[in-house]
C-alpha cells in the first residue's frame, strides 16, 4: 500500500505560488503545463526551463512533485522524454503521472525509482516500449486529491526493472490504458493534467528532464 503520495487541488495560474502550493504556467512549446508542488518539507528547488525541459534539486524533502506536460491528458498520447540527470538518494520516481475525473483516478506509469519500488494489489503485467510493467491498484481513503479530500483509486504500471536514463525514450500510454481496461481498471471520462514527473519523499537528489 503506497502511503506517501500527497496531492492537493490545482488551478492553472499565470504566476508562481508560494511553497506548499502548485504553480502552473503556459508554455508554447511541446508541453503546456508545469507543476511544482511540495508539502513544505526540506528544500526543493525547481526550474521551469525552455521548451519541455525542467530540473529539480532536493534535500531532505517531504513529498514533492515537479513535472512538465499537458493541461489535458489523453489516453492515446505517446510521451517522449530524456532524463539527462536522475540521481535520487532515497525514495523517488520518474513517471508519467496524472488524474482523471468521473471517476477520480490518480495514475502512474513508473519507469524508474530510487530505493522504493511501488507496489499494491497485483493485477497482471503489460509489455510496452521494451519493458514489462507490473500493474497494481491501491486505494487512498480520505486523502488529498485534485478535488479536495476524497477516497479514490490509484492505477499503477511499474517497470519490473529500472529503465536506463540519459537517452530519448517513449511511453506509449495507450498500451497501459488498454491493459488496465482488460483488468477492469477504467479511467475516468474527464481528463485533468498529464505530466512526466519527478516525485520524491523524505529523500535528496537531482533530476533534469526534457519532455515532448
Amino acid at each position: 500500500m503506497v502511503k506517501w503520495n500527497r496531492k492537493i487541488g490545482l488551478t492553472i495560474v499565470a504566476a508562481s505560488m508560494s511553497l506548499g502550493m502548485f504553480a502552473a504556467t503556459s508554455d508554447a512549446a511541446a508541453t503546456d503545463y508545469w507543476q511544482n508542488w511540495t508539502d513544505g518539507g526540506g528544500t526543493v528547488n525547481a526550474t521551469n526551463g525552455s521548451g519541455g525541459n525542467y530540473s529539480v534539486n532536493w534535500t531532505n524533502s517531504g513529498n514533492f512533485v515537479v513535472g512538465k506536460g499537458w493541461n489535458t491528458g489523453s489516453a492515446t498520447r505517446t510521451i517522449n522524454y530524456n532524463a539527462g540527470v536522475w540521481s535520487p538518494s532515497g525514495n523517488g520516481y520518474l513517471s508519467l503521472y496524472g488524474w482523471t475525473r468521473n471517476s477520480l483516478i490518480e495514475y502512474y506509469v513508473v519507469d524508474t525509482w530510487g530505493t522504493y519500488r511501488p507496489t499494491g494489489t497485483f493485477k497482471g503485467t503489460v509489455t510496452s516500449d521494451g519493458g514489462t510493467y507490473d500493474i497494481y491498484t491501491t486505494t487512498r481513503t480520505n486523502a488529498p486529491s485534485i478535488d479536495g479530500t476524497q477516497t479514490f483509486t490509484q492505477f499503477w504500471s511499474v517497470r519490473q526493472s529500472k529503465r536506463p536514463t540519459g537517452s530519448n525514450v517513449a511511453i506509449t500510454f495507450n498500451n497501459h490504458v488498454n491493459a488496465w481496461k482488460s483488468k477492469g481498471m477504467n479511467l475516468g471520462s474527464s481528463w485533468a493534467y498529464q505530466i512526466f514527473a519527478t516525485e520524491g519523499y523524505q529523500s535528496s537528489g537531482s533530476s533534469n528532464v526534457t519532455v515532448w
